[in-house]
């Protein structure tokens, strides 16, 4: 945050009435975060000069045309996958990338796991302690590793880089909930404690959830509670955009930006305090056993991400008036990205 997001923000807020796009800095910024967490690794994107991503443009890629297949039938992408297409050679070869990529981190974390154990003990980013239990009891294969870091990028940058991009937009456009948030961040140091800084989180996500359809498949014949039969390997589909907008789950003002919705006031210290959601009722993070395993980081990235920036700034969104276009593909996007002016608060 302090070395290179701060800094960032400082140049574009000191090139006056430049804009910057909020959604591509969010871009760079949770690539760099998600591999320096996952990996210790820093892919420094998040720079004033802008430097390429190619790391981050082949793994696009790839989730595109991968994701491309779930809105076809399946002949069609396994005949192109047969005659080896003009897409089908594109996704091997930025699947190459990805896999050359990773593969060199998990073999500099293998070869410094090897020669020096203390190294591995006392270092503490998420393959560090994969890779030790792995090497104390699984015997896992380097497959599993790389293929377990490509699983861990798709789960936390894509998503984050959405959430903060709509929270951001709406923040922007209800000065209220802005006044309330910043006043939060000044009077607490701890992110625990931002209760009302939480409590807009999850209303923008409940507005604009990262992932807006989820579906799973049924591993085994079933019945739902209201009899619903389910049979073994039919796809099960919901709408988590259309359930945050669901006029019998949140009531007639479901289209408002509330914060409010989810907290509770004490009459006696007028402190607020956050009332969490029945998860299958509010399912951007899953429910029950599929539970989102990485569902306290998300939230505590961005709360530091949003204390970091509303405590120093106040983002304005460069148009009057913007209302951004909604893009859904894996995860919800503005599709022609988000523009803002970067102001130094005072």
């Amino acid at each position: 945050m302090s070395n290179r997001l701060l800094p960032f923000l400082k140049s574009a807020a000191a090139m006056n009435k430049s804009t910057l796009d909020l959604q591509e800095t969010f871009r760079r910024l949770t690539y760099d975060l998600v591999c320096q967490i996952g990996f210790s690794y820093d892919l420094q994107y998040l720079l004033p000069s802008l430097p390429p991503t190619p790391f981050a443009d082949a793994y696009e890629t790839a989730l595109k045309i991968s994701m491309g297949r779930y809105t076809t039938l399946p002949f069609i992408w396994k005949v192109k996958k047969k005659f080896n297409t003009k897409s089908q050679k594109r996704l091997k070869h930025v699947v190459d990338e990805i896999q050359e990529f990773m593969g060199k981190r998990i073999k500099e974390k293998k070869e410094k796991l090897v020669n020096n154990r203390k190294w591995i003990d006392d270092h503490d980013d998420l393959f560090d302690r994969i890779m030790k239990r792995g090497q104390d009891k699984l015997q896992l294969g380097e497959a599993y590793y790389v293929d377990a870091a490509i699983n861990f990028i798709l789960a936390g940058q894509d998503t984050l880089c959405s959430a903060l991009t709509w929270f951001f937009w709406l923040v922007s456009t209800n000065p209220s909930v802005e006044i309330e948030i910043v006043k939060e961040i000044k009077e607490k140091d701890d992110w625990r404690e931002m209760v009302y800084t939480h409590a807009s989180i999850c209303e923008s996500m409940r507005l604009y959830p990262p992932v807006p359809v989820e579906g799973k498949q049924a591993a085994e014949d079933d019945v739902w509670p209201d009899g619903t039969k389910v049979k073994k390997g039919m796809r099960v589909c919901f709408h988590i955009l259309a359930m945050g907008r669901s006029e019998e789950l949140w009531g007639s003002n479901w289209a408002d930006f509330r914060p409010e919705r989810w907290l509770d006031k004490s009459v006696e210290t007028g402190e607020w305090r956050f009332i969490a959601r029945d998860p299958f009722t509010y399912p951007v993070f899953l429910a029950g056993p599929r539970t989102c395993l990485g569902k306290q980081v998300a939230f505590i990235q961005m709360k530091m991400v949003a204390s970091t920036i509303l405590k120093h700034f106040r983002v304005i969104p460069s148009m009057e008036d913007f209302v951004p276009s909604y893009h859904s593909s894996v995860t919800s996007k503005m599709k022609n990205g988000f523009p803002v002016k970067i102001l130094e608060r005072f």
